[in-house]
Parts: C-alpha cells; structure tokens; sequence
C-alpha cells in the first residue's frame, strides 16, 4: 500500500493541504478523496511514502512480542 497527499479545492471555494490517503495507487487514492470531498478539485497529488514491504521482514506478532519485550526489560550495561 503507498500513501498520498493531497492539495484539494473544496466546492466552496477553500483550499486543504496535506490530506493524506492510503491506497494501491493513484487513481484508488484520488478516488477515495472525490468520495470525501464532492465536487472537489485536486490541485496537487505526491506519493508520501515508499511502498510497505511484503511482510518478509516486517512486523508480525511474534516481532512485536520480542520488541515489547526488549524495552520492557533493557539490558544492563555491560562491566568490562
């Protein structure tokens, strides 16, 4: 998934930065801000983020298991 923002003119005349989306790409994200804002006009359009990886390397729960648990139990500095 990637992350949009847009710059939108609302119908009543009123400009609205840094509205952010998250969609598969850019047609579902514009698509998904026309459904908020009717009869809107997008001024500007920029990818915010890199894509997500594929869950390879990523946060699943046994991860986020041993990330809780590494701060909830820090390890003492070592005396050498």
């Amino acid at each position: 998934m990637l992350k949009f923002g847009f710059r939108i003119k609302t119908r009543s005349g009123m400009v609205v930065d840094n509205l952010l989306v998250t969609a598969r790409d850019r047609a579902e994200a514009e698509q998904k801000i026309l459904q908020i804002y009717h009869h809107g006009e997008i001024l500007d359009c920029h990818e915010a983020q890199q894509p997500l990886k594929d869950d390879s390397q990523g946060l699943n729960f046994e991860n986020a298991i041993a990330l809780i648990s590494r701060e909830a139990n820090p390890e003492p500095p070592s005396s050498t």
